[in-house]
């Protein structure tokens, strides 16, 4: 998986290292699992076509008339610019349902048909919002196909007109500017810092009020998760300031697909490196997010678990604010929970958490976790597994002597002997790291962890006492 081969490339500096630094024992997950994840996500698609369902038969009916009426894109196009306000009407209309059918929209015929300056500059015209509306729509249909057809569009100087119709008096016009700005933003980081250039922030957090309908309002959600994403280069810093007080409030939200999209933008925010974690963590947001981790939406308590999962991979002083806030007494249920994914993120967690301080590992042993943990290390699928290995063998590098000797007598080393066999070079490493600390912290009682290690199969006491070159090396 290349999600398993990103996150260890990530780690695998550090395995030949005397000790590992926190920095390296702190873990953020790949990129490619968050992408690949957002991606099955329909909602938190960087793009959405408008494709409004009472509109299916309306289109099929108007796409066979425009057809059988021999009406090319060139009369179209001149219909377009009519001086007359119905024919000119009905050319934009008849453009943006085009652009709203099912399958294969004609995006790139009507770019090149030239069309695109004529929708721009209908909207301007503030006398006619029905014009505007229908030309913001097939503007927005054409910003959701690939780059290439975005930057058509932000060429063409849409951006600006966009943000002017942002204060529109027109409802339904408001919000298709939101969603066609949506998609730019959506582009990637040099179109979202544009539109972040040209003053975007403050008229669509605006609409974060209690008049606004549930649809727009999901709209705009939306489109502050695009501002959000992308860490190459992350949103400014002053655009982080702006959006994380809105996302709070947001967060009491109780419609759920809004719920979900903020606590995912609070993730991308905490994802950006330990300042805009100190961001979100002073807006005091922080009680309020780990509560939702016992949510009983899977979806809410997976957007939190990442959220909260990236502020622990700052310092410890900020792992300490999450720790702070009950967030362990969560656990049981996250690492006992039927969805794999789940499991797989709580043991990621928690792998940060004991690649802190003493105290901070003895809040995982004092929370009952550790058996939990290593019955992951046992029972979980290979990914969990290793994220397990991490968080036990991070433990043996912070914990003291006696908080080790807790792992041993819950009877860590079997399974730990049992994953040594696995074909992934890194992991064994991770897992030879372990043994290893569990040895030097056992003293006198050395002897019997070996003994222990013995029983498990001779094979793993030889893979200790013998590994020397390779990718895998006691040190």
């Amino acid at each position: 998986m290349a999600e398993n081969a990103d996150l260890d490339n990530h780690r695998i500096k550090s395995f030949k290292n005397k000790g590992r630094d926190v920095e390296t024992m702190r873990r953020h997950r790949n990129d490619v699992t968050v992408e690949l994840r957002k991606n099955k996500r329909d909602k938190h698609l960087l793009k959405k076509r408008n494709v409004p369902q009472e509109d299916s038969l309306e289109d099929s009916d108007i796409d066979s008339d425009f057809k059988g009426q021999n009406v090319t894109l060139e009369v179209m196009l001149q219909n377009a610019a009519s001086d007359n306000a119905v024919i000119q009407l009905s050319a934009v209309q008849a453009a943006r349902k085009l652009l709203s059918s099912d399958r294969n929209p004609p995006i790139d015929d009507l770019i090149k048909s030239g069309i695109l300056p004529i929708l721009v500059k209908c909207l301007e015209r503030d006398d006619n919002p029905s014009l505007q509306f229908e030309a913001a729509w097939a503007l927005t249909n054409i910003a959701s196909g690939t780059s290439q057809q975005t930057q058509a569009v932000v060429k063409s100087n849409a951006v600006p007109l966009f943000l002017r119709l942002l204060h529109s008096l027109h409802q339904n016009v408001c919000e298709q500017a939101v969603w066609a700005l949506g998609n730019i933003i959506g582009d990637g980081p040099q179109c979202r810092d544009y539109v972040i250039s040209l003053g975007v922030v403050k008229p669509l957090l605006s609409f974060i009020n209690p008049s606004i309908p549930i649809s727009f309002l999901r709209n705009v959600t939306w489109v502050i998760v695009n501002l959000c994403r992308n860490k190459e280069p992350p949103p400014p810093m002053e655009t982080v300031q702006e959006i994380v007080p809105a996302l709070c409030v947001l967060l009491y939200h109780t419609d759920i697909n809004i719920l979900v999209d903020t606590v995912w933008a609070l993730s991308y925010l905490t994802d950006g490196g330990n300042e805009q974690i100190q961001m979100v963590i002073d807006s005091g947001v922080v009680p309020f997010l780990v509560p939702l981790l016992s949510h009983q939406e899977v979806k809410v308590q997976t957007a939190t678990l990442r959220a909260v999962g990236n502020i622990v991979t700052g310092t410890d002083e900020q792992t300490q604010m999450v720790l702070n806030c009950d967030v362990l007494s969560h656990f049981p249920n996250l690492l006992t929970h039927p969805k794999e994914k789940i499991n797989k993120e709580a043991v990621w967690f928690l792998s940060n958490i004991t690649a802190g301080n003493q105290q901070q590992v003895q809040a995982v042993i004092d929370a009952g976790l550790i058996p939990l943990i290593i019955h992951q290390l046992a029972k979980g699928d290979f990914g969990t597994q290793k994220e397990a290995a991490w968080t036990i063998s991070n433990l043996t590098i912070s914990g003291r002597k006696d908080q080790v000797e807790y792992l041993v007598q819950q009877n860590v080393v079997p399974p730990f002997c049992s994953l040594l066999s696995a074909k992934d070079s890194q992991v064994v490493q991770v897992l030879l790291d372990g043994l290893k600390n569990v040895l030097i912290m056992a003293g006198d009682e050395a002897s019997t962890i070996t003994e222990i290690i013995e029983e498990c199969g001779g094979v793993c006491l030889h893979i200790l006492m013998m590994a020397r070159g390779g990718s895998v090396c006691l040190k």
